[in-house]
């Protein structure tokens, strides 16, 4: 260090007098500067001694000669510091991202679901869709309760689906009564628009009643291309032959695979979920009775997820009518379920 200044200090004396007095006084404080820095191991350094030396460090390419201090990767590491300071302060949030949801769709949704503990959140959505409501999916499932994600579609769904306009599903499902008698139940399901064509009640299953049933849901010249069905041994010789008789062509699953009969499995577990899990059947003019209510509330009210949240019967969208309107409920089935219009206020 010494060798350094007594080679600064012949440089100075060799040079004019008035760059002389300037660099003899800068010399003089560096002097001072180094005799403080053997006295104090590590100064301390202020926010504003750090900014000054990193604003100096970009303007002045021969920085490092006069820093004695620190050292020079002291000032790199700062700089890199108020670097990443700086893109914090430009990348902050400066307002929430998504418009807040009003408190009346809050307020209605979690009435609808409160009304309906059998609905989940594409239901409840599709609700809202016929209110003339616009709110996502995802929004109407964060205001509720989380549920358990559904399966994923069955592995014949592209055949269905290339024949869905030609075909029926046929299938029975059976319900105790109140003393314990079993009731079996037929259900046909037409897979365009997920309508029932037509349902019956009995106590002892044939397949002559069985074969009697497709005729009266497809009258005259109504009878689909394709019946899609199980290998149950209701469905014996005498209903083969008068099912080819009528011009319609049978699809059969594989044994023991009810999920290549999607939809009509589907329905049936609608039809328990939303009904027959929630009534006592007495007997079976009670359980027609039953049935027919709901289906009723399942072709005009009940929106399907395999429909785009729409009815089997078409229910069209009904807009506010006025900013004073009200959300209304209408029971079905009992006051099982609903069904929500707009209506303007008294």
């Amino acid at each position: 260090m010494m060798k350094k200044l007594l080679k600064l200090f012949l440089n100075i004396l060799l040079g004019p007098q008035k760059d002389s007095d300037l660099a003899l006084e800068n010399l003089a404080l560096r002097q001072q500067v180094a005799a403080m820095k053997r006295s104090i191991k590590r100064p301390q350094l202020r926010s504003r001694d750090r900014l000054f030396w990193v604003l100096l460090s970009r303007f002045w390419s021969n920085w490092r000669e006069a820093l004695i201090i620190v050292k020079p990767d002291t000032v790199v590491r700062w700089h890199k510091k108020g670097f990443k300071l700086f893109w914090r302060f430009k990348s902050r949030h400066k307002g929430p991202g998504r418009p807040p949801i009003s408190p009346e769709i809050r307020d209605l949704v979690r009435k609808m679901a409160k009304a309906n503990p059998l609905w989940g959140a594409p239901r409840i959505h599709g609700e809202l869709l016929k209110l003339g409501i616009e709110i996502s999916e995802r929004t109407v499932s964060n205001l509720m309760h989380r549920r358990v994600p559904k399966p994923p579609s069955q592995t014949w769904r592209t055949f269905l689906k290339n024949h869905m306009a030609s075909m029926v599903s046929i299938d029975f499902f059976t319900a105790p009564t109140a003393t314990y008698r079993i009731l079996f139940v037929l259900v046909i399901l037409s897979h365009s628009r997920r309508q029932i064509v037509h349902f019956s009640v009995t106590t002892t299953p044939t397949a002559m009643w069985t074969a009697q049933q497709i005729v009266e849901a497809f009258p005259w010249d109504t009878a689909p291309k394709y019946l899609l069905r199980d290998r149950d041994s209701i469905y014996g010789t005498f209903f083969r032959h008068r099912i080819k008789n009528v011009g319609i062509k049978e699809v059969i699953t594989a044994h023991r695979s009810p999920w290549q009969n999607p939809f009509v499995e589907r329905l049936i577990g609608s039809i328990r979920r939303d009904c027959l899990d929630h009534a006592i059947v007495l007997n079976e003019s009670h359980l027609s009775r039953i049935l027919s209510s709901y289906f009723d509330y399942y072709h005009y009210d009940r929106t399907h997820y395999g429909l785009g949240k729409d009815t089997p019967v078409e229910r069209p969208i009904q807009p506010r009518p006025s900013k004073g309107a009200k959300v209304i409920e209408l029971p079905r089935v009992g006051g099982l379920h609903h069904r929500y219009e707009w209506k303007e206020a008294a």
